[in-house]
């Protein structure tokens, strides 16, 4: 019996976080990947470029709305409350432009999203959304309400407890498939049960796979090498499922992903960079919280590479004036290019917040972006005692490696800010 029901639609969209344009490619040229590789073979997939910092917070967003952040509002997982130097994780109250389903629900079409991140806690939607992370309340990550005990039924996990897999990749192993057979069970009753008009589906597992086990990934010596491939094939055989059912609906189909993947060679800790050049400083012994930031601070950074200058009249405590931003800012995009590990640059490019950003809530965003050469890894982590140094994470974000496919020729040069709108062309 088919997975999923036939049924007149429009379109249908698949996400596979973090899946780089160059692994799928060659998981696809391997045959670990079939379903993709057929797909490939009707038409090449794309790479694609993504909005900066290149993180599902901010990428996903960028898809949904077709607006860079200075559009949408959301620069990261974390931002400062207004006024105060206190920490807050971003939600979807940050998002301030309409997204795909939104824009259709106007028109009276009606959507079914499943795990797409930056859309907690769960708006009212015409259709039905599961929120993706970050999600600490089940009951605030869905929409209608009454879909929360099917959910609960079908075993539906937001996410694997990503804390305890970072440490234990057996468990990751057992909640990679639990989770994905999850998404499994949740977009067969929806795809069933919903009428829908817009259908999508974001698989967090493979950030996760490659987050923790990224060496697994590219070592074919490596123990857990072939857990890795089963994944993948595993994940390809849901993206078949989808892809079958939509096709003898008339769906179109679209897959992406929201930013692209390499190995981690180093980490490189921006706010202890900024403390040991000068430029950020703490009042008393605490080291580990921006609320203790001193006055004669200059610069510092939101995760992952994030440079805010500390203006006076924006902060509470900011002490550079006005007229002295723009020579900071070069000083600062001078030094950082000049940074380097053992002989190597560590930086492509530091960008100027009005060289990305457009819209109404750019001023909103970060002075400098940071972005590093594939495996320098950037964090802006206080209380780092060492700029250079290493986790146990074993893969870190991309931002021009991103994939995406459509049975249409994509735009030339593809950015991920495109997507809304050749989607919602069909309709």
């Amino acid at each position: 019996m088919p997975l999923f029901g036939k049924k007149k639609r429009r379109a249908v969209v698949v996400g596979l976080d973090g899946m780089p344009y160059s692994l799928l490619q060659e998981l696809a040229a391997a045959e670990v990947m079939p379903h993709l590789a057929s797909l490939g073979r009707e038409r090449p997939f794309a790479r694609m470029t993504v909005t900066l910092p290149e993180i599902s917070a901010v990428s996903w967003p960028s898809f949904a709305t077709g607006l860079d952040p200075g559009g949408h509002g959301v620069f990261g997982f974390t931002d400062l409350k207004a006024g105060t130097y206190e920490l807050r994780f971003t939600s979807s109250a940050d998002v301030k432009a309409p997204t795909i389903w939104e824009r259709l629900g106007r028109s009276r079409k009606r959507a079914v999203v499943i795990n797409q991140p930056s859309t907690y806690p769960a708006r009212p939607i015409n259709g039905a959304l599961i929120a993706g992370f970050v999600a600490i309340d089940f009951d605030r990550a869905v929409m209608p309400p009454p879909l929360r005990p099917r959910l609960r039924e079908l075993g539906y996990e937001i996410d694997v407890d990503t804390v305890k897999c970072r440490e234990d990749h057996d468990l990751l192993q057992t909640q990679l498939r639990e989770t994905l057979d999850g998404r499994r069970r949740a977009a067969a009753y929806l795809w069933d049960h919903e009428s829908w008009d817009y259908f999508e589906l974001v698989i967090t597992g493979t950030d996760r796979l490659q987050h923790y086990l990224w060496d697994a990934v590219a070592d074919p010596n490596h123990p857990r090498h072939e857990f890795c491939r089963e994944y993948y094939r595993e994940v390809d055989r849901l993206v078949g499922e989808i892809y079958e059912r939509a096709a003898e609906a008339g769906c179109a189909f679209y897959l992406l992903s929201d930013h692209g993947f390499c190995g981690v060679g180093q980490e490189f800790y921006l706010n202890t960079w900024l403390a040991q050049e000068g430029y950020l400083a703490f009042d008393g012994e605490a080291q580990d919280t921006f609320e203790a930031m001193a006055p004669r601070t200059r610069a510092f950074a939101l995760d992952p590479n994030r440079i805010y200058v500390h203006a006076a009249g924006k902060y509470p405590r900011g002490a550079v004036r006005p007229g002295d931003v723009a020579a900071l800012r070069a000083e600062l995009r001078d030094r950082l290019r000049g940074v380097s590990y053992d002989g190597r640059p560590v930086f492509r490019e530091v960008f100027a917040r009005e060289e990305i950003y457009d819209g109404p809530h750019a001023a909103q965003g970060p002075d400098l972006v940071a972005v590093a050469y594939p495996g320098f890894d950037v964090k802006a982590h206080l209380a780092k005692p060492e700029v250079f140094a290493r986790t146990n994470l074993t893969g870190m974000h991309t931002y021009d490696d991103a994939v995406f496919w459509s049975a249409e020729a994509p735009p030339a040069n593809v950015h991920i800010t495109d997507l809304a709108d050749l989607i919602l062309a069909n309709y």
